[in-house]
């Protein structure tokens, strides 16, 4: 390996724990860069990362210079519960009803329900077996 290849890779290695995913694709984008040809493969091999991973920061350079408000776009992560099984909570609510305690218009339940009792019921229903959803 040529000392600038070697050179790069330390250099994203060092300041990868600090940066979000955007700012290290653009480091590696532009590591690739400045090496020139053959310079995509070098930074791939010496940090791991994939060459479209590479490839786009390398693109990403050449856009605007305004940082986005955010690094990933809406819509990633895990669904709610409630939208996977919009019955959920009417069968949530029918489960710990019996066993609720307080004052029904405050927002805050209280249940003599012990932590495995609650789980069993909506699988009777026909829910997901998920045994803490959301989590």
């Amino acid at each position: 390996m040529a000392a600038p290849e070697l050179a790069v890779g330390e250099m994203v290695k060092v300041l990868a724990p600090h940066l979000d995913e955007r700012q290290r694709r653009l480091l590696a984008g532009a590591g690739a860069r400045v090496l020139g040809r053959g310079g995509l493969a070098a930074v791939v091999r010496v940090t791991g990362m994939s060459p479209n991973t590479v490839r786009k920061g390398r693109a990403e350079l050449d856009q605007s210079a305004t940082s986005p408000g955010r690094v990933r776009g809406p819509g990633g992560g895990r669904k709610r519960a409630t939208d996977k099984d919009p019955g959920l909570l009417g069968a949530l609510d029918a489960l710990v009803d019996p066993a609720t305690r307080g004052d029904p218009e405050s927002p805050l339940r209280w249940t003599t329900k012990s932590t495995p009792d609650p789980g069993r019921g909506p699988r009777r229903w026909g829910a997901s077996g998920e045994p803490r959803p959301g989590r």
